[in-house]
């Protein structure tokens, strides 16, 4: 198996996905340039978080034309395991990939900070390594985190269990004083219809080692990388 990352003018965060996939989870990955449709035999792509193209017009609206994302969308809609952190959460909502928007924040100031997620599926690649309820700790680094979908939209995650994280306490209480940004019902992260792309604010990149304050982000690549070798 194999992993890429995106690699857009404005990344920032593509190093530090890089080196968990290669250094902490022993996965063989490499990078996937912009301007290039070649996505290189990967079996999985991960788009990072940063600010691609420098976020002008609106966060991921000039990334969502990049040649790569034409070749991602092919690969995701055949089935393709996907996962944008951050920007790459953002870009893929804007690449129709996953519905919904994200906003500025409610505070209208940028957001540097440790939160807690409350895992709300295991139904998924990214999350079937988890346990339903579990909670875990990952910071958040944006200034447009604000999830935002309609109501029909929301009805249909819900309905369809595609809800995969939401903002809570420590305790694992989904309450407003936890919820850092103003997304709609604290979702912290969707999946797709087909389950095969996940969105996330939080960062699972800067969790994934005890050096950093929590480890609890690996477990999302060692799901993914245990989906992957499964199905081959």
């Amino acid at each position: 198996m194999k992993f890429g990352v995106l690699v857009f003018p404005g990344s920032n965060c593509d190093h530090d996905t890089y080196h968990v996939v290669e250094t902490i989870a022993q996965q063989p990955v490499t990078y996937l340039w912009h301007a290039s449709e070649d996505l290189q035999g990967c079996d999985a792509i991960l788009v990072p978080g940063g600010f691609a193209y420098g976020d002008y017009l609106r966060t991921g609206a000039i990334a969502r034309f990049a040649p790569v994302m034409q070749a991602v969308s092919r690969f995701a809609k055949n089935g393709g395991l996907v996962m944008g952190i951050c920007n790459g959460f953002q870009i893929l909502c804007e690449a129709g990939l996953l519905p919904g928007a994200l906003m500025r924040n409610a505070s209208q100031n940028y957001i540097c900070k440790q939160t807690w997620l409350r895992t709300e599926t295991t139904d998924s690649p990214f999350t079937h390594g988890l346990r339903k309820g579990q909670v875990l700790q990952m910071p958040i680094g944006h200034m447009e985190g604000n999830y935002f979908c309609d109501a029909d939209t929301l009805a249909a995650l819900k309905q369809q269990d595609r809800i995969a994280f939401r903002y809570a306490t420590a305790d694992g209480e989904v309450t407003a004083a936890a919820n850092p940004n103003g997304s709609l019902e604290n979702i912290a992260g969707v999946l797709s219809e087909g389950r095969n792309i996940l969105g996330m604010m939080p960062h699972p990149d800067r969790s994934s080692e005890t050096l950093l304050g929590s480890a609890d982000g690996l477990l999302l690549f060692q799901s993914m990388a245990q989906s992957l070798a499964t199905a081959q």
